[in-house]
């Protein structure tokens, strides 16, 4: 399994070079409940809600046998990762397991805790994300 955040149409792309114990994408729906008079309570079932996705893991300090890439260290990877929120623009989330895509999102960062914990120099972090949709509007001519 790789997974992998990019911006604008593979730009910059990082390989997450460590990956995480897990991974649960949320996806809801916006369902609605009312009290009528005649039965009682109801549920309308509505559109579904933006996906979710949170991703703990760490950036390597270090050369460790078990990286999936090897392009960057610690900190520079938090230092793409605050740029890219400072561009304001969605990224994009794939996560493959060979030959298969399971995943391929754009997204926007919901929040991104990161620090050290120990003496390895190594940054442990939390990626929050969420859906982004693309507005289609239709065009009409004038």
């Amino acid at each position: 399994m790789d997974i992998f955040i990019s911006i604008n149409n593979r730009e910059q792309v990082i390989k997450l070079p460590v990956l995480p114990k897990e991974f649960k994408i949320q996806s809801g729906m916006k369902n609605e409940t009312f009290d009528t008079i005649g039965q009682g309570e109801i549920k309308l079932i509505g559109m579904e809600s933006l996906k979710s996705i949170v991703i703990q893991s760490f950036f390597p300090n270090n050369d460790y046998p078990f990286l999936r890439d090897r392009s960057y260290r610690g900190w520079q990877y938090v230092e793409m990762i605050e740029a890219w929120k400072d561009r304001r623009v969605p990224i994009r989330l794939i996560i493959t397991d060979s030959p298969e895509e399971l995943v391929n999102m754009a997204c926007t960062i919901e929040s991104f805790e990161y620090g050290k914990q120990d003496g390895t120099g190594d940054i442990y972090y939390t990626l929050t994300l969420s859906e982004f949709k693309f507005i289609k509007l239709a065009q009409k001519e004038v």
